[in-house]
């Protein structure tokens, strides 16, 4: 069976380029081995990538031998949802598409606070930067 979206539909592509999800299939699944919970749909801005780098997540450096090119602002990418909601507390969460969030996150953040950060996303990715 297909993995479902927050919104209770079949899960969309969050991101190609850079090819997002712990995968690396463009889609926030998570299977039994994704321990960290890839399952949202975030777009990166400047805010959360420094928050996330201040508590020793570096998003912003390539790691090749992990497939990860090095984010910056306007990507779309499969956040983890304890580090989505650890930068929502403190006040840097990332842009949230819904449609591409497994609905897997809510095991950890509430609806409500995804909604809060709910985005379409534009052609122009940089806008949101």
């Amino acid at each position: 069976m297909a993995e479902r979206n927050v919104l209770g539909g079949e899960l969309v592509p969050c991101g190609t380029d850079p090819l997002t999800g712990f995968y690396r299939d463009g889609l926030c699944s998570c299977g039994s081995d994704d321990i960290g919970l890839h399952a949202i749909c975030s777009v990166m801005t400047a805010e959360f990538l420094e928050h996330q780098r201040s508590v020793g997540n570096d998003l912003t450096t390539p790691r090749p031998e992990w497939s990860f090119p090095g984010l910056h602002p306007g990507d779309p990418w499969c956040v983890v949802a304890g580090r989505w909601l650890q930068s929502y507390q403190a006040g840097a969460a990332a842009p949230v598409v819904l449609a591409g969030t497994n609905e897997r996150a809510l095991e950890v953040v509430r609806i409500e606070l995804l909604e809060e950060h709910a985005v379409d996303v534009p052609p122009d990715l940089s806008s949101l930067g």
